[in-house]
Parts: structure tokens; sequence; C-alpha cells
């Protein structure tokens, strides 16, 4: 049975290839990118550029650090082969529904190239939908609210808040100076530590934890974790690679910077210990659902998600706690009641974002930052430093290994939308992905 893929016709149009189409899908590729977009959604959006504006025979190659597009326009013409590298990627969501709501206009018609390009340079030039005083202070938000999530109340939420801002303002500063971002966040990581430190050292050792858990849940990488799973369950190996690399450097800059403060602090007679630190609420309180709620929000706030996703991120990130919680109350283990509340939230994500035509990024990411596993990385990094390395490192690897589980969760919950969609972005319907149908030793 031969199911190797149609050969394309032999003779094709011998028309010049356009640069300006070529050019277009080139900066759409780039843009969606650099804000955060995912490989595959990229690959689409730019394949469905390529056929909105008949480039003939054209392929795409995406990578997390390059794009490439070559037109062949056949019978002896030459190939037209265009490329970009991708030097600065910053989450900017609102950018990405913009960019596919320009890809659904000019896939349906609606969208001369002129004015397609015209359009893109608007959304270049425009500014993100919060003042940059609210998206600084989004981050010590996020700290504040997963210090309450935790069992900390006001004065415990204020001590993150500013210490969450102290860290981001000293990261800034370190990128200024052209210093690299593995050590902005060993240091931002550093600066949460040492105040849960000498709050220690005041005496308040029940408080530490909860400051250093919300502290570094501003800092762990959700949105780079859930892309880099989706890139390797969708074939794009390549860019996977380099994504889960990108997120093993971030959560080892966060463990250094954690491990040297604990570790100076403990041989300076500091009183840390394990004992002082939270665990998962064992029953519903409205207060930990509001606190996971505001997490999802600051959350979306920090990444410039548009803002009418802002109430289904405050939803998603109640739901997915209550969910999280009623699970552990039925004693399954932590890393299966994440996964499980994440695909839940992940269906509901991806079935609102296909809904509104609009990316699933801004609603899946926000949603999953109450359950970051903040107080198990600080967990492991006190026992690693207290005499019980071995507890530890299994510490670590639980924490690891729920970060995993929720990007995996939510990735699911959009596969089992996309497998029986009946709308959705321009490109991405469940006949587009040819991955899915490779044959792979059968």
């Amino acid at each position: 049975m031969d199911v190797s893929p149609p050969e394309p016709p032999e003779e094709e149009p011998g028309e010049t290839v356009d640069p300006l189409a070529i050019d277009l899908v080139l900066r759409v590729g780039e843009l969606l990118l650099a804000s955060g977009e995912t490989t595959e959604r990229v690959n689409e959006a730019m394949l469905s550029l390529a056929v909105a504006y008949e480039l003939p025979r054209c392929e795409v190659q995406v990578t997390l650090t390059s794009l490439l597009v070559s037109a062949h326009p056949g019978k002896g013409g030459a190939p037209m082969t265009g490329t970009r590298a991708i030097r600065r990627r910053t989450p900017a969501y609102w950018r990405l529904t913009a960019l596919h709501q320009l890809v659904q206009d000019a896939s349906i018609g609606m969208l001369e190239l002129d004015d397609a390009h015209k359009r893109l340079a608007e959304i270049k030039r425009g500014r993100a939908p919060y003042p940059a005083w609210l998206m600084v202070a989004s981050l010590g938000l996020i700290a504040a609210s997963g210090s309450v999530l935790s069992g900390g109340g006001p004065l415990v939420a204020s001590t993150a808040f500013f210490a969450t801002l102290l860290g981001d303002r000293t990261a800034a500063a370190l990128a200024r100076r052209g210093i690299a971002e593995f050590f902005q966040l060993t240091v931002a990581a550093a600066i949460g530590a040492a105040a849960a430190a000498v709050v220690v050292a005041l005496g308040n050792p029940e408080h530490a934890a909860t400051i250093v858990t919300g502290a570094i849940l501003a800092l762990l990488p959700g949105r780079p974790l859930v892309a880099s799973i989706q890139d390797g369950i969708t074939g794009d190996l390549v860019s996977a690679g380099a994504r889960v690399l990108e997120v093993f450097f971030m959560i080892a800059a966060i463990v250094a910077g954690l491990g040297a403060v604990v570790y100076l602090a403990v041989n300076m007679n500091v009183p840390i210990d394990v004992k002082h630190l939270p665990t998962a609420a064992a029953e519903l309180r409205p207060v930990a659902v509001l606190a996971a709620a505001a997490i999802s929000v600051t959350f979306a706030i920090s990444l410039a998600a548009p803002r009418e996703v802002l109430m289904a991120a405050g939803v998603g990130g109640g739901l997915i706690w209550v969910l999280y919680v009623l699970a552990r109350g039925w004693d399954v283990p932590p890393v299966l009641a994440a996964a499980l509340a994440a695909i839940v939230v992940g269906i509901a994500a991806n079935w609102l974002a296909r809904r509104n035509n609009q990316p699933a990024m801004p609603f899946v990411v926000p949603a999953i930052g109450p359950l970051l596993p903040g107080t198990a990385l600080y967990r492991g990094m006190v026992e690693l430093n207290t005499g019980s390395p071995n507890t530890g490192v299994l510490s670590l690897i639980g924490a690891i290994s729920v970060a995993l589980a929720l990007g995996a969760g939510v990735n699911l919950g959009g596969e089992l939308v996309r497998a029986f969609q009946h709308v959705g972005l321009g490109g991405s319907g469940r006949w587009a992905r040819p991955a899915a149908r490779r044959t792979r030793g059968f």
C-alpha cells in the first residue's frame, strides 16, 4: 500500500515570485515567534499567508532562532528564498491575537498584500494594552498572590511583593549592562530567598517559605515550558530541544540563586528548617481560590495578554486550583493531580480560544500559574543544605515532574479539542498536521 505523499504537478506557472509576499510571510512569522507563539502555530500561519498570496510550491522552516521561506515558480524559473534570524523574544500575547487576525483576514481574501504590510507595521508599532508600571508591578502581584495561596497574610504578601519588585528591577539593571539572562534570574531568585532568610533571622520562620514561594512563582518559566512540550508533541523536535534547554537553564538559574542564599544562611546559623514549609491546602478555602485566580490574572498582565482574556484567565486559575485540591483530597499523587487538572483546563481554554478564533497561548499559559512548583523547589534547596541531600534531590525531581505534568496536561487538552474541532484559525485544522500521519515504524 503506497502511503507516500503525492508529488506536486510538474508543470507550474512560471511567473515571477512576488518578493513582497515572501517578505510579509517572513515578517509575520518573525513577530509571531518573537511574541511567544509555538513553532507549529507559526508554521501554520506562514503557510496560510503563502497560500493566500499565491506563492508557488512554498516551503517553510521554523526553528526557535530562525525562519526560512522558499518559493519555486516552476518551468525552470529561479526559486526565491528568504530567511530571518530571531534575535530577541519578548512575550506579547496581544500581538499574537492581532497577527492571527491578520492571517485570518488574508486567508479569506479580505486583505490585499499592500494593506497587509500596512497592518503589520501598525501591529509592530503598537503598544501593550497596559501601562508600563502595571506590567512591572504584575510580577510583584504574582508573588503576593502566591504567598497568600501558600497561607500567608497581608504582611507576608507585601514582603513578597517588594522583594520580587527589587529582584526584577535589579535583573533589568543587569540586562542594561549586558549581563546574560541566566545570571539575571539567579540574582532575582537570590533576592527573594534573601528576604525570606531575613524574616527567619528576625524570628518569624513560619512566614519565610510563603515569601520565597511567591517570589519564585513570578520567575518560573511557565510560558516556555508549555511551548517546549507542544513543540515536542507535534514533531518540531529541533525547536522542542532548544526550548527544553531554555527551561532547564531558567530553572537552574533559579535553583542556583536559592541554593547560594540558603547555603549562606545555614552557615550563618539562621534557623531555616523544612518543618516551616507550607503544604498544599487540604480543603478548599475562598481566599485560596481567589489567590489562584489573582495569580492567573496578574500572570496574563505580565505576558501582555489582551484585556478580554483576563476574565478567562482568572476563571482558569481558580478552576485549576479547585480541581487540584479535589484530586489531592481523593489521595491522587501530586503529579497526577496536576496533570488531570491541567487536562480539564487545557480543554476549556483551547475550546474557548478556537470558538473565538484566537490563539490558545493567552488562555492556556496564565491558567497553569497557581500550580507551578515554587514551594517544592525551595523545599529541595533547604533539604540539600540542611543535611538531607537524598530527600532534596527527590523534592527537586518532584517539582520538575509537576511542571512537566502541567505542560503535558494542557497540551493534551488542546489535542482533544483539535481532534473534534470544526472551526479554528487558518491552517490549523485537524488535516493541517502532516506529522500526525507520519509512519512511525509500522
